[in-house]
C-alpha cells in the first residue's frame, strides 16, 4: 500500500481506511463480524480523527462539534441486518448524523481483537502482564491472551492494578474469589467472555479477567473450579481456581484506544489530529449496594 506522506497535506479517507486495514485485516475478523467503513467518501480529505468504543448518537455529536472527518470505533454500528436507516431509529439517526455531516465511520471489531498488538494485548498489559500466549483459536486467528506475572499478586491487588488502568464507569470491577488469593498466570478476553471458560481451565489461569459474565455461566465456571479442588486437580483456595474479574465490557475494550492513537500517529502527518472519545458509552450511570473486598462474604 501507499502510505500518507508524513510530511504532507491530509491523507484521504482511503488512505487511511488502507492503513487500518494493514493493521486490522478484514479477512481475519470473525465470519459473523461486520467491519469496515460504513459511511464516508473515499477521497475527502481527514485531517481530524476521533477513538470510541461505540458509534453511538453521543459520540457522533462529540465528532461533529470536535470537527473530525473520521470516526472510528471498536463496535460495529450495522451488525445485524437492517431494512431501513430512517432517523426514526437510533441507527437510522447516527447514519443520518453521519451523513448530513460529512462524518466517515470505520469500525475494527474482532480483526482488532485478534490482532498483535490489538485488544487482547492491551488488557494484558493493563494486568501487569508482559510475554503472553494465545488463550484459544477462533476460526485461525488467535483470541484472547493467557501469561504469568512478573511477580505473584493477591487478587484484590491485580483487581486494584486493573481498576487503576480502566476508564471510569459506573460498575467498576466485579471479582469473584478471596481477596487475599494469590494468583500469578492470568488469562485475559477483551469484552464478553463466558464462552471461553473451557479455554481458560486448559491455560491453567489462576484468574480470569474478562467481561460481561452472565449469572449461569460464571456460577457453573466457579462450582466446577470447586469440584476440582475437591478432587485435588485445582489449587487450595475458597472454591478452586480459575478466580473470576469482570472489567465491563465498554472499559475493557478501551483500552485499546491509546494504543492505535499511537499507531495511527506514527504513521499518519503531524497535521492529522487524534482524539480519544470523552463520551463514555457504557450504558450504566450508577451502583446502589456494591461492597468492598473486606466486605465480601460467601465461600464457594
Amino acid at each position: 500500500m501507499t502510505r500518507p506522506d508524513p510530511s504532507g497535506s491530509a491523507p484521504s479517507l482511503g488512505e487511511v481506511v488502507a492503513l487500518l486495514e494493514e493493521f486490522y485485516p478484514p479477512e481475519t475478523a470473525q465470519s459473523w463480524d461486520r467491519v469496515g467503513l460504513v459511511a464516508g467518501d473515499p477521497d475527502q480529505p481527514v485531517r481530524t480523527i476521533l477513538l470510541a468504543v461505540d458509534p453511538t448518537l453521543a459520540v457522533v455529536a462529540e465528532a461533529v462539534a470536535l470537527g473530525a472527518d473520521l470516526v472510528i470505533t471498536h463496535h460495529p454500528l450495522l451488525l445485524r441486518g437492517i431494512h431501513s436507516v430512517a432517523p426514526t431509529t437510533a441507527k437510522g439517526a447516527v447514519v443520518t448524523d453521519l451523513v448530513v455531516n460529512d462524518v466517515a465511520l470505520y469500525c475494527a471489531h474482532t480483526n482488532a481483537d485478534v490482532a498483535d498488538p490489538g485488544v487482547g494485548q492491551a488488557l494484558a498489559r493493563a494486568c501487569g502482564l508482559g510475554a503472553t500466549e494465545a488463550l484459544q483459536l477462533t476460526e485461525d486467528q488467535e483470541l484472547g491472551r493467557v501469561g504469568d506475572l512478573p511477580v505473584p499478586v493477591t487478587l484484590a491487588e491485580l483487581a486494584a492494578t486493573l481498576h487503576a488502568a480502566l476508564p471510569p464507569t459506573a460498575g467498576g470491577v466485579r471479582v469473584s474469589g478471596p481477596a487475599d488469593a494469590v494468583v500469578r498466570r492470568v488469562a485475559v478476553l477483551g469484552g464478553a467472555g463466558d464462552t471461553a471458560f473451557e479455554a481458560v481451565r486448559r491455560s491453567g489461569a489462576d484468574v480470569y479477567v474478562t467481561a460481561d459474565l452472565r449469572h449461569h455461566p460464571a456460577l457453573e465456571a466457579r462450582e466446577e473450579a470447586a469440584v476440582r479442588q475437591r478432587r485435588g486437580q485445582g489449587d487450595a483456595g475458597a472454591g478452586g481456581t480459575p478466580y473470576l474479574v469482570d472489567a465491563g465490557h465498554y472499559a475493557s475494550e478501551w483500552l485499546w484506544l491509546p494504543s492505535l492513537r499511537e499507531r495511527l500517529a506514527a504513521a499518519l502527518p503531524d497535521s492529522v489530529g487524534i482524539e480519544i472519545s470523552n463520551v463514555r458509552t457504557d450504558p450504566w450511570d450508577f451502583v446502589v449496594g456494591a461492597q468492598p473486598p473486606h466486605d465480601a462474604g460467601g465461600s464457594r
